[in-house]
């Protein structure tokens, strides 16, 4: 059994990939319940429907809870940058400070602002106002999403920079912001985060109307939800396949590993389901179901499309940047996450126009086999995103900034393996004390009744209850 970590770089990159993980839970459903939040109560404010006020209240404290513990977790990888990784902030800080510095002083002081406008602006500020502030929040929380996407993307395509003196400069601010990977990576990201706030609304609705409460109420929630998730999650099938290509343009050796991809194929074929074949010294599965030219259509976007393999792009590697270092990163991790997400990212489609065909039908209620499902299908966006995180992140190896930086080269020479592997129990331990809170505030607004509206609540604020956060 192989060592999780046995050197100081391995465990500097397990503390942040669990920092990093952890905190992405969060981020698509801050991104994908806010904007739901601000429809509701668009709806009660157009309609004066009170029923539309309980939803927001209701679906607002669940968006509250997450966001507050989302943003906790995000403070400290910005430390860590500095911390475990001085090399890499040494060479990227030119760069790599500017879209997080906008991200920190722009998008994230609004959506914060805001968000507190709007948490206690009830009953206090006019309604047209008040639901205004919600919007900006939202606009706050995807900037915030996009400025991130660019320093990440830079990581992953660099643009707009040039390396002098050993560091990275930046010469293109336009560029950098208008990077094709950055563009496409928040267009899936965004969709993602939609598919996530949504399926949540779903799922919470199903819980209710499987114990026949609220059930009216919590109908114009599964309503508003599959108006949402049905048409996303097609598209974000499309997106996430129009990335592939992007993907392939820029880094073909992580398309190859996804596949577990040895030799160049034209057209090529993509591997459904397979085992073994997963390393240099095993390239051929045992087991491997395929469907013809599929994979050359998602990686070209052609029939005919060549793909090219990993010995041909480990070959290539060694020549432009040196032999002695393998360039491909973990086959086993890249395959499977990459079938994780897009398999889930499917069921999840099939979910939501599953459940689009009952309501249309009047038996959504009746169907609680199906209710069941909306309520496991919660989790299925998390699940799928995570491993996106793996693929984009891990698929990247050997390179923390692709072509110019290793992550060998990377890490804090001074912080010793002690330290990292104190510092990963101690956040280890904070993490799962956070995540049981989390979840338990979760479920627990999540199973309360909405609170009933007030008269007058379609049109004088200050007749409105106290919030309940």
């Amino acid at each position: 059994m192989e060592t999780l970590a046995v050197t100081t770089v391995d465990l500097a990159r397990t503390q942040f990939g669990m920092t990093s993980i952890y905190h992405f839970i969060f981020v698509p459903l801050t991104l994908g319940l806010g904007p739901l939040v601000a429809v509701m109560q668009t709806m009660w404010y157009r309609t004066g429907n009170p029923e539309w006020y309980r939803l927001t209240r209701f679906f607002g404290t669940l968006f509250l809870i997450n966001f507050a513990i989302g943003v906790a977790t995000g403070l400290v990888q910005e430390f860590q940058f500095g911390m475990n990784w001085s090399a890499y902030s040494k060479f990227v800080g030119d760069v790599f400070g500017a879209p997080l510095a906008i991200e920190g002083l722009a998008a994230f002081f609004l959506e914060s602002v805001f968000l507190g406008l709007w948490i206690f602006g009830w009953g206090r500020l006019s309604p047209k106002l008040h639901l205004a502030t919600l919007w900006v929040a939202v606009i706050g929380t995807w900037l915030s999403a996009y400025f991130i996407l660019v320093a990440n993307s830079w990581m992953q395509r660099p643009v707009g920079s040039e390396v002098t003196g050993g560091r990275a400069q930046l010469t293109d601010v336009w560029d950098l912001l208008g990077n094709r990977f950055a563009l496409h990576a928040f267009e899936h990201t965004i969709l993602a985060g939609l598919t996530t706030g949504s399926l949540l609304v779903f799922g919470v609705a199903c819980w209710h109307m499987l114990r026949g409460r609220n059930a009216d109420l919590f109908r114009k929630a599964a309503a508003l939800a599959l108006i949402v998730a049905v048409p996303v999650t097609a598209v974000n099938l499309v997106v996430g396949s129009r990335f592939g290509i992007v993907t392939t343009d820029y880094q073909p050796m992580k398309i190859a590993a996804a596949e577990a991809l040895w030799d160049t194929e034209q057209p090529a074929s993509f591997s459904l389901f397979q085992i073994g074949g997963f390393s240099r010294s095993d390239q051929t599965p045992s087991v491997d179901l395929e469907v013809p030219k599929l994979l050359s259509v998602l990686a070209t976007g052609s029939l005919d499309g060549k793909v090219e393999g990993l010995n041909q792009l480990q070959s290539q590697a060694e020549q432009k940047y040196g032999a002695g270092t393998n360039y491909q990163p973990n086959i086993w991790v890249s395959y499977w996450s990459m079938r994780t997400m897009a398999y889930l990212g499917t069921l999840m489609f099939l979910v939501a126009a599953l459940g689009a065909w009952f309501y249309r039908r009047g038996t959504l209620e009746n169907k609680r086999w199906f209710l069941r499902l909306g309520v496991l299908n919660i989790a299925f966006p998390f699940i799928a995103i995570s491993a996106g995180w793996f693929l984009t992140e891990m698929g990247r190896q050997p390179w923390i900034v692709y072509g110019l930086l290793k992550t060998t080269a990377a890490n804090s020479a001074n912080v010793g393996s002690g330290t990292l592997a104190l510092s990963i129990g101690v956040f280890a331990l904070l993490y799962i004390a956070l995540g049981v809170l989390d979840f338990m505030l979760m479920r627990r607004y999540a199973r309360l009744d909405p609170p009933e509206a007030t008269e007058g609540d379609g049109e004088e604020p200050t007749s409105l209850p106290a919030m309940g956060y």
